[in-house]
């Protein structure tokens, strides 16, 4: 597929999501319990409208699979599967077949916590399991935009950069949690990361050549959004965390 054609096969496809999206308002726009007991975020809060309308969106393939019997591990495999492919694909310069997979893992990536909540069986295990499979994606992910961008004399740096502050990110909560303080907050997390990493994958192609960029142009950029999001999120949840445990 060319990089236009590539681009106009996005732009459809966001087309049918907002048509889903004034559907979604049109019938009244619901609160998903799921994530506010999980306290999931979107744009740390802005995107509650987004977040809950996203969660009726994925709810019939939540449904189909409770019917047939899809595990949490099934999806938790799968995202973890499809995510090293992504980083593959970016690798190899196949950056829409990268966006298409980012976007299948992270969807497979909720799945798999939505199915484990609604049956009843979350634990310890699969919370496990499904944070480190995250992490293994990532570190593909911007591998791969390393890779990509190898002949870039800043690309590799803001590929490592994201990277770096990306794991901050998730270390900092983590560590946090164990020491009994959670802190969700933060412009850049995970959600944030999947959506930018996702869609400068299936635009740069048809952008750079509509527009006779060098391709790669827009993931430079937000490659160096990410690295500096994620930089100033860890940060906050840094000093967040440490004021919370200091001694009083």
């Amino acid at each position: 597929m060319s990089p236009i054609a590539s681009l106009l096969a996005f732009l459809g496809v966001v087309s049918v999501l907002l048509l889903s999206m004034v559907a979604y308002a049109w019938t009244g726009p619901r609160v998903d319990a799921d994530q506010r007991a999980k306290g999931g975020q979107l744009m740390g809060g802005a995107g509650v409208f987004v977040l809950d309308w996203f969660m009726w969106l994925l709810n019939p393939l939540t449904q189909a699979s409770i019917r047939v019997g899809l595990t949490p591990d099934f999806y938790n495999y799968t995202a973890l599967a499809i995510g090293l492919a992504s980083g593959v694909f970016i690798g190899l310069g196949h950056l829409s077949l990268g966006g298409w997979a980012i976007a299948a893992s992270g969807v497979a990536d909720i799945m798999d916590g939505r199915i484990a909540r609604q049956t009843g069986i979350a634990s310890n295990y699969g919370d496990f399991i499904d944070s480190t499979f995250d992490r293994f994606v990532e570190v593909a992910v911007f591998l791969g935009f390393a890779m990509f961008l190898r002949r870039d004399p800043w690309g590799p740096l803001l590929a490592g950069a994201a990277l770096g502050g990306s794991l901050l990110v998730s270390y900092a909560r983590a560590r946090g949690e164990v020491l009994g303080v959670l802190c969700t907050g933060g412009l850049m997390q995970r959600g944030e990361r999947l959506a930018l990493t996702c869609l400068v994958c299936l635009v740069d192609p048809g952008l750079s050549a509509w527009l006779h960029l060098a391709p790669g142009t827009a993931v430079r950029w937000v490659l160096a959004l990410i690295a500096a999001g994620t930089m100033v999120t860890a940060a906050h949840r840094t000093y967040w965390i440490a004021e919370r445990l200091r001694p009083k």
